[in-house]
């Protein structure tokens, strides 16, 4: 896909690290259109954006009336970006079973994060919940890849919204949420199947990601260390 003078641009909001925005990066990259990261100084900018809490899209002139198209949440942004470049089939159905799988990876991500500020038995269990979110959903990618010819792709033989979420997903527990627990990242790697590797070096090939895997660099090199 290429820009011109009617392409709008985009802004994506967030802070600088790899988190909730990686997939919407991951799509506008893929998408080839014209965008820029903005990193807001944090908390003086949270009154200015639309709920207080990053990532927002803006979509200069975007909306219906000529001004910018504001959008807050991670999900809303990835799913707007999906469909707006075609990331995602036009089946509902299918497009429901690729969304699925990205809300039950938020799930997770969250369900880590609220692990960490728990203490004693409750943080014990909740961990434990954790454990099982985590195996279930590494079963789930690794079992619809086989079924899928394992090609590297979850759904069809084409880079999708489905591929780019899971690949950020492990990105995030390998290479960030390791600053908040040293454990995670081995813990998190023995559950990537050679399918997930599979995945995610499939995703990081795409010729449509070559300029994000070269500015941010290749996660695989991460996974296959010890």
């Amino acid at each position: 896909m290429t820009t011109d003078n009617t392409t709008p641009s985009y802004f994506l909001r967030y802070f600088d690290l790899i988190g909730l925005a990686e997939t919407s990066r991951l799509l506008l990259t893929a998408a080839k259109v014209e965008w820029t990261e903005e990193h807001p100084e944090w908390p003086q900018e949270k009154p200015n954006q639309p709920f207080g809490h990053l990532p927002v899209l803006v979509e200069k002139n975007g909306a219906e009336d000529g001004s910018d198209f504001i959008l807050s949440e991670s999900g809303s942004i990835e799913r707007y970006l999906a469909r707006t470049f075609k990331f995602v089939p036009t089946d509902l159905k299918e497009i429901a079973r690729q969304e699925q799988l990205r809300d039950q990876q938020l799930d997770i991500i969250l369900a880590f994060f609220i692990q960490l500020r728990m203490v004693d038995e409750a943080k014990k269990e909740r961990r434990g919940e954790f454990d099982v979110m985590l195996d279930k959903i590494a079963e789930i990618h690794t079992t619809i890849l086989r079924k899928n010819g394992d090609c590297g792709h979850l759904f069809g033989k084409e880079l999708s919204y489905a591929d780019m979420s899971a690949y950020a997903f492990y990105k995030i527990f390998v290479m960030y949420a390791v600053e908040f627990d040293a454990d995670i990242r081995s813990f998190v790697k023995d559950k990537i199947t050679p399918e997930i590797l599979n995945l995610i070096r499939t995703v990081e090939s795409d010729p449509l990601l070559e300029e994000h895997v070269a500015k941010k660099g290749s996660f695989v090199p991460h996974v296959l260390s010890e």
